[in-house]
């Protein structure tokens, strides 16, 4: 009888964690509108200048993220010596900053304030530590951009690549569209901040949020960390009830 009881509270046990447990996993989004494009265009007024745009790939998996940047700071650091590639078609030998850019949960408000963007498109809850692993992206953020297919080095800085996770479709969590572009040293200093904005059929864009002059420099708040959302059946708990029932 004891050993029964033991027994189902551990099955009781085992299938509440799995329900009740949700992986920290991002999930490949294959329902984008194709053809669907975001653009964030940092302000002239900075001395970095550049875009970052991101369309939806036309089986609607994915999104294709176009970087250029120019203007990266000579000082700041850390640097270092690199091979880097230039959409694939040439090699070059760079020494510079090694910048981070990030989707950011919020869009830069009208004061230019690249602090009110938040932490980085998170959702789910996967948090910035440990660092992302590029070899597994499924592991990363949403939003971790560099994290997943690296920083920025050379200058100008140019890249093009398919992210699986994240979306142009409003209403999903993984959705940049009315979000923002942070990049930052590797102190988490944050240098330069644009909105994304929908890119109309005529070439124009359409602002999804207001605001996007940085501000200046200034340090990342602390981003929240750990599992997703969800309950879990606490150890104590779980022991407790196992002992009552050992005492049967």
């Amino acid at each position: 009888m004891r050993s029964s009881v033991i027994l189902s509270a551990l099955s009781v046990f085992a299938v509440t964690s799995a329900q009740l447990s949700p992986s920290t996993n991002a999930v490949v989004v294959t329902d984008n509108p194709a053809g669907v494009t975001y653009v964030a265009t940092l302000p002239e007024s900075g001395q970095l200048h550049g875009s970052i745009s991101g369309v939806a790939s036309s089986n609607g998996t994915g999104v294709t993220f176009t970087v250029s940047f120019r203007g990266l700071p000579t000082s700041g650091g850390p640097f270092g010596t690199f091979i880097h590639s230039v959409y694939s078609s040439k090699m070059a030998l760079t020494h510079g900053p090694f910048l981070g850019y990030h989707i950011h949960d919020k869009p830069v408000p009208s004061n230019g304030s690249c602090t009110a963007t938040l932490a980085h498109l998170d959702p789910f809850k996967r948090g910035e530590d440990p660092p992302c692993d590029p070899n597994d992206p499924k592991t990363c953020q949403v939003g971790d951009l560099a994290g997943k297919h690296g920083k920025m080095g050379a200058d100008p800085f140019e890249a093009s690549y398919v992210d699986l996770y994240a979306s142009t479709k409003s209403g999903n969590p993984a959705f940049f569209g009315d979000r923002s572009i942070v990049i930052h040293f590797a102190n988490k200093t944050r240098i330069a901040c644009a909105n994304f904005a929908l890119k109309t059929t005529n070439g124009t864009t359409t602002p999804t949020t207001s605001g996007s002059t940085p501000t200046g420099p200034t340090k990342s708040p602390t981003s929240s960390s750990g599992a997703a959302a969800g309950a879990f059946v606490p150890m104590s708990v779980f022991f407790s009830g196992l002992l009552a029932a050992l005492m049967l």
